[in-house]
């Protein structure tokens, strides 16, 4: 099997009965808070095929709920997410969606609070590698050999050179970058790939840019 999503990772150690149903539920959830930039109050996540038809008995709803708490694969928590995030009051709905997928283990998580929301669609291909595919309406194309942004941002004159004068003061190369807007002047996605890693006081600088609404790493 061929992986080549910017969200692979091999060997998961994790809490829970199946990679694919669990290790790769809970990144696909983490995925949904770290775009989201802050604990969710609400989820609606819909379960597709093998998801839809498992999720209680193989994990997938607690692991999504873990991911969505921020826990790891291997929080000892994990299998009390459920609890926890009812404790927590957020509100998660899981719906068996009967709708055509291309991939078996597909979840389609609507995360929010009361001043913002997240879409993404997120796939378990396997040994806890997950690729999200879709973010906000935009197909995500990526190669997957190397560490990416995602940056949402407004569709605004110097939005774009205000993230690559900071990537570039700080010797970060861009090897692929592909920007999509839903029209001028509405919402846009900057989809960067770079040649190492960003750290938290860079991801913090991008993160006050102009124009830009929300911004995660991805790690290859």
């Amino acid at each position: 099997m061929k992986y080549n999503s910017v969200f692979d990772i091999i060997g998961p150690v994790m809490i829970g009965p199946s990679s694919s149903h669990t290790a790769g539920a809970a990144r696909v959830g983490k995925a949904a808070r770290n775009l989201l930039g802050t604990e969710p109050t609400w989820a609606k996540i819909h379960l597709y095929e093998s998801f839809a038809k498992t999720h209680k008995g193989h994990g997938t709803d607690f692991a999504l709920a873990g991911g969505l708490l921020g826990f790891e694969t291997d929080d000892p928590r994990m299998n009390q997410s459920l609890e926890i995030a009812k404790s927590k009051h957020i509100d998660i709905t899981f719906i068996e969606d009967t709708a055509a997928v291309d991939h078996p283990n597909t979840a389609r998580l609507i995360v929010g609070n009361d001043h913002t929301q997240v879409e993404l669609v997120g796939v378990s291909i396997g040994g806890g590698k997950v690729e999200i595919t879709e973010l906000n309406g935009f197909e995500l194309r990526l190669s997957g050999n190397h560490p990416a942004l995602l940056v949402m941002h407004n569709d605004r004159f110097g939005a774009i050179a205000s993230v690559t004068t900071i990537l570039a003061k700080h010797e970060i190369n861009i090897g692929h970058m592909e920007v999509n807007r839903k029209d001028v002047g509405d919402a846009a996605l900057m989809v960067i790939e770079v040649d190492q890693n960003i750290k938290q006081n860079i991801m913090s600088e991008l993160r006050e840019a102009a124009h830009i609404t929300n911004i995660c790493t991805i790690i290859s």
